[in-house]
């Protein structure tokens, strides 16, 4: 072998040493920790979270956390009026309750009813379905008048009330919400009174409470 194939043969074996110290490097370089695998089972496999469905004691409890807006009048100044207080009624069921989507508004459907009138607010919520709404009231003589309520943001209710033997009593005037659906549920029965008839009932808790009274 010539000194010029000896050359040629020593500078393509030094490429060839250098070639593969290049692709040794390259993947020491791309190698990675690998996670150890894991074989599924009941108690590494996580629980899909549960849908969590607002109890109705949430939504009565948020409810008084909202005010009405003043849709068409100014809210009125909250300040206690004679009827200021929680009431509730015991609707009676009529038939199995059919689910809708899209249900009427104050439709009187079976079951717990509150009623709150607190400083010029009211409140009303379903305990069955979780219906509610809100809105202003004001208390004139013996007239309640119902506004700002975003079921019927345009009408006025008005009704004559009473209270007797720990009851109020409501007798309609002129309302036309929701089909006049609102004054049918709010005359249709006594909403009873959910205040202790004195102050030691009140600390005792020791009174006939009617059903559903939070």
């Amino acid at each position: 072998m010539s000194s010029w194939q000896g050359s040629v043969a020593k500078k393509c074996g030094l490429l060839a040493a250098g070639v593969m110290v290049v692709l040794l490097l390259a993947v020491a370089c791309s190698s990675k920790p690998s996670v150890p695998a894991v074989t599924p089972s009941s108690t590494n496999t996580p629980s899909p979270a549960p849908q969590v469905t607002p109890a109705p004691t949430d939504i009565w409890s948020a409810l008084h956390l909202r005010t009405p807006y003043p849709y068409t009048t100014p809210l009125p100044p909250p300040q206690r009026t004679v009827l200021d207080g929680t009431y509730v009624k015991t609707e009676p069921y009529k038939g199995e309750h059919v689910h809708c989507l899209r249900c009427p508004d104050y439709l009187a459907e079976g079951g717990t009813w509150l009623l709150s009138l607190d400083r010029g607010v009211f409140r009303i919520f379903h305990e069955a379905t979780g219906w509610h709404s809100l809105g202003s009231f004001t208390v004139v003589g013996d007239r309640l008048w119902l506004f700002n309520d975003p079921v019927c943001t345009y009408d006025v209710g008005v009704y004559t009330w009473k209270l007797e033997d720990r009851a109020l009593i409501l007798q309609l005037v002129d309302d036309e919400c929701a089909i006049k659906q609102r004054a049918l549920n709010f005359t249709n029965l006594p909403w009873l009174s959910c205040q202790p008839p004195s102050i030691e009932a009140g600390v005792t808790d020791h009174w006939p409470k009617p059903p559903g009274c939070r």
